[in-house]
């Protein structure tokens, strides 16, 4: 009772007001998937301004449950409702964060690997309760075609425009024909970007997960690359093919003995080879990523439900999760052998670490 009469009634409602926003946020993260998932952006990025029944007929969809999502999304800001002439429209900035793939803002694939945790919650309950692994085999499919979407544009925005450039040396062995291995590549797309812009060096890419690889094959054959291959493996057992450049790409974290992993991987460089290892954005010290990291909280959320969940399925099961920070990632590939280690370069989303024997 004595805690009841204690509590600061305005602080509650700040709070509340808090949750309630982001209650109203995830039914308009809904809303945005039903959008994306049925071509409903799409379709209004091609019409311009326009009514609700153009629009439904455009994207093929049902008029009467149209109008109610429009006016949903036109609530949140999502889209734009002209009243004099009863048209709703996608301004350009709109149009890039929903309906335009190849934008580096597109929020669509972020939006649907949330959706795809939403769409295994008993799943995420029982690793929760019982501490057990979850590897990724056990996610919706939501969240490896999320996952892809949402870096693919990061990558294709920066990997060969600023990190490899960033490496010492590296992008001269690229150019002129190297050896590159690309571990833990899920879908692909680091490593079809990579077999594009040097079409004299051999990318070998790994992943453990099957379905993965064979996604990825179909979308490399789509291309007529013929310097890329693809393997399932796992990250410890890649051949000791003497890689002039071993990458990672926001999947280190996500490994049981990150350590142990970046020891072997070591070992299957060149001797003047580089590993290259790309995390998520993070700052040094809990305290300081929740304080002054505006991605943390989303981030650290994606570590309970994915990241150390998949790290703790694995041998060791480190659980180092997405929100380590620089220091700790360059002291853990120190621990794994290397002496020359440094933070070659880091955007928005991703800190790179360059590291060599």
């Amino acid at each position: 009772m004595n805690e009841q009469m204690n509590v600061d009634h305005e602080k509650v409602m700040a709070l509340f007001g808090n949750v309630f926003n982001d209650v109203a946020g995830a039914v308009a993260i809904m809303m945005s998937y039903i959008g994306d998932q049925t071509g409903v952006y799409q379709a209004m990025d091609k019409l311009g301004p326009a009514k609700v029944p153009a629009i439904a007929k455009e994207a093929e969809v049902d008029e009467r449950y149209l109008k109610e999502w429009l006016a949903s999304n036109a609530a949140r800001g999502y889209v734009t409702f002209d009243s004099e002439a009863e048209e709703f429209s996608l301004s350009p900035e709109q149009a890039c964060v929903f309906a335009r793939e190849s934008e580096p803002t597109c929020i669509q694939g972020l939006i649907q690997g949330v959706v795809g945790q939403f769409a295994k919650e008993d799943v995420a309950l029982d690793v929760f309760k019982t501490g057990r692994g979850r590897p990724w085999g056990e996610h919706h499919d939501c969240c490896f075609c999320g996952t892809e979407r949402f870096f693919r544009p990061a990558y294709a925005g920066h990997l060969l425009n600023e990190w490899i450039p960033a490496l010492e040396g590296v992008e001269e062995k690229l150019q002129m024909g190297a050896k590159i291995a690309d571990i833990g590549c899920g879908l692909g797309t680091s490593s079809i970007l990579m077999a594009e812009q040097y079409p004299n060096s051999t990318i070998h890419a790994f992943d453990f997960h099957g379905p993965s690889i064979e996604e990825a094959k179909k979308r490399a054959e789509e291309k007529g690359l013929s310097n890329l291959e693809f393997y399932v493996s796992d990250a410890a057992a890649i051949p000791k093919n003497e890689y002039d450049l071993a990458c990672i790409f926001d999947a280190w974290h996500d490994m049981g003995d990150p350590v142990g992993i970046a020891s072997s991987i070591k070992d299957t460089l060149a001797k003047d080879g580089t590993f290259m290892v790309v995390e998520p954005m993070a700052l040094d010290g809990f305290a300081n990523n929740i304080a002054n990291n505006p991605a943390s909280g989303m981030m650290y959320g994606f570590g309970t439900l994915v990241c150390v969940p998949a790290s703790k399925a694995q041998s060791v099961g480190l659980g180092l999760g997405p929100q380590a920070g620089p220091n700790k990632l360059m002291e853990l590939l120190g621990e794994a052998g290397f002496g020359n280690v440094n933070l070659a370069a880091e955007t928005t989303n991703n800190l790179v670490l360059q590291a060599r024997a």
